[in-house]
């Protein structure tokens, strides 16, 4: 066996508290191991003297998850006296060793002896220890809004020029259309009728650009969305019809016009304000180019977004109780924090830790694009954005070429979703937030030019674990490349024509089944796949305890492929007389 190949530490996601009296255990090996079994039992169960050694327990552990170049095996112990001691007998290939905290043991050396055995262990299951997000997340629907260009529902003068809502051309960053939260608020039943159980706004707070994300009053609605009372009202409708709302906090950097920061450009050193920042040179208002000449750290070199010191305990403060204010004040039900790694942890700790003590069913969520672990251990972010998720889609369905070896296969797909699910603590692969685009990148349509592989996105969107998020329009597939133009004004006019009507009532069926049967949302799936049609996606879905299981099939290839329907119906498109079209979709309810 490939023992460099094999690992496991007692922490983070191989060995973790799934609840109040769960372990899990997670093994990485390579592909040439055939079997594991953990060896456990709590460390003081022979008690205490030298003469009575620990033997411990042994038990399977399930092959849980497959990688390109790697199992996963899991198993999961209910310790009697909250704490385990363990070791791991692995074989394959006609060998059999043992996996201990220093190092690899043959049989004969375990009993050597005089050995000091370095056992891993999980010392205490000490519940303020465990990752437990809000178990609404997992059952929520989110809808992406960027407040401007949603819908205009207040047609009074605004502070700024308005684009015309139609005029979806040349557009610029400058551009301003009048979206505002009174519009937000007229559009609600149509979200509750899509299925939609969460909104989430990027920033509303008061600021000079149309998207707000360089604030310069995190306690004021700008105007020109509207006022605190709009707010109220939103989240007071949208609450009576089941729908959450979650804001934006830019907490990483302001804008220009943030009080603080005005008085630094003024005051400079003697600002009681200058150590709320990071500045390095000479500053001078006005001063807006880039900043790479480091006279002072902002977002992405842009000098109207200077970053904040959030390691400085007054910003901390400061922003704690702007969120506190936000909680008590308008009872939302979730923050997500604009460019989230680049926080401090103190301060994600700081809030998690207050804001869980004023409503502990809060959702923290994280923008985070890479491995995300380190701020998911129960004390930070309850999630963040799943963005390997969405890269295993375009490379599934967009890249012409995988190493010029031709689009990837399902199996190559499998590997890319298994690898999303291994990467975190159970309870938080239910609540990540996955979703198909953002403001952030190109929207899906644009990217797969095709609105039957679109729904089959949306298809894996909706059954697999998490907390899926569609970008307003996305239901219209809406095009727009990355940067402005994935930002277009809600076409409503066009919606209300009944011009969308097609793809929406497919969008909402897809929603319901993930709505309708708790199996869409389960981490429990067995991946399927058929030598002769390499690019069919086929899967089932199981739910503990069911009698029945959601089985997909999604055609990825060329042409069509003979599919049977087992079971009943639930969904289908592009699926006639037992094949499945290109880019087709089958959903069955199948008896197990």
């Amino acid at each position: 066996m490939r023992l460099e190949s094999i690992l496991h530490r007692s922490a983070f996601t191989d060995c973790y508290a799934l609840d109040h009296e769960t372990v899990v255990l997670n093994l990485r090996t390579g592909k040439d191991v055939e079997a594991v079994s953990v060896i456990h039992e709590d460390p003081y169960s022979s008690g205490l003297s030298i003469d009575s050694p620990w033997k411990g327990i042994p038990v399977k552990m399930n092959r849980e998850k497959e990688l390109a170049r790697a199992y996963i095996w899991s198993v999961r112990l209910k310790p009697e006296f909250k704490r385990e001691q363990y070791y791991f007998e692995i074989s394959g290939g006609g060998e059999k060793i043992y996996m201990m905290e220093d190092d690899f043991y043959t049989k004969e050396q375990l009993k050597t002896p005089g050995r000091m055995k370095q056992y891993f262990k999980f010392p205490w299951l000490n519940s303020a220890d465990i990752c437990q997000p809000p178990a609404w997340a997992a059952d929520t629907i989110w809808y992406q809004i960027m407040p401007d260009r949603f819908c205009r529902g207040d047609e009074s003068p605004k502070s700024v020029q308005l684009k015309d809502w139609n005029d979806r051309n040349n557009m610029s960053h400058s551009d301003f259309y009048g979206g505002d939260l009174r519009g937000i608020i007229s559009r609600l039943e149509y979200l509750k009728e899509l299925g939609i159980s969460g909104i989430y706004l990027t920033p509303v707070f008061e600021s000079g650009s149309n998207h707000k994300y360089n604030t310069f009053d995190y306690k004021k609605i700008d105007p020109d969305f509207g006022s605190g009372e709009d707010m109220r009202e939103l989240l007071r409708k949208a609450h009576s019809l089941g729908i959450r709302v979650m804001l934006d906090a830019v907490f990483n950097h302001c804008g220009v016009e943030f009080p603080a920061w005005k008085d630094v450009l003024e005051k400079g050193e003697d600002s009681r304000y200058f150590d709320w920042f990071f500045v390095n040179g000479e500053l001078k208002a006005g001063d807006y180019s880039k900043t790479k000449d480091g006279r002072y750290y902002s977002f992405a070199f842009e000098a109207y977004m200077p970053k904040l010191n959030t390691n400085n305990p007054e910003v901390m403060d400061y922003f704690t109780e702007i969120c506190r204010y936000w909680v008590e004040e308008w009872g939302i039900d979730g923050i997500r924090f604009d460019v989230g790694n680049e926080i401090s942890h103190a301060f994600i700790k700081k809030l998690h830790r207050e804001l869980k003590a004023v409503n502990k069913e809060i959702f923290l969520l994280g923008e985070i694009w890479h491995d995300s672990v380190q701020w998911l251990q129960g004390d930070e972010y309850d999630s963040v954005m799943n963005y390997p998720f969405l890269e295993s889609m375009n490379e599934f369905w967009v890249e012409d070429e995988l190493e010029k070896g031709g689009k990837m296969d399902s199996t190559g797909f499998m590997y890319g979703m298994n690898r999303c699910y291994c990467l975190y603590p159970e309870q938080v692969n239910q609540v990540l937030f996955n979703f198909l685009d953002t403001h952030d990148i190109e929207r899906a349509y644009s990217r797969c030019q095709n609105i039957d592989i679109l729904l089959q996105q949306l298809v894996i969107l909706m059954s697999m674990p998490g907390s899926p998020c569609l970008y307003y329009g996305t239901e219209i597939a809406m095009s727009g490349t990355e940067g402005v133009y994935n930002r277009k004004t809600m076409p409503w006019d066009e919606i209300e024509s009944r011009r969308y009507n097609q793809i929406i009532g497919e969008v909402r069926k897809i929603i319901a089944l993930r709505n309708t049967y708790p199996h869409m949302k389960s981490s429990q799936i067995q991946w399927k796949h058929e030598a002769e049609n390499r690019r069919l996606i086929h899967y089932v879905k199981y739910l503990e305890g069911s009698s029945f299981g959601i089985e997909v099939y999604l055609n990825g290839e060329a042409g069509k492929v003979p599919v049977e329907s087992r079971g009943n119906v639930i969904y289908s498109g592009n699926y006639d007389k037992g094949y499945l079209q290109a880019n087709g979709i089958l959903i069955n309810k199948v008896t197990l």
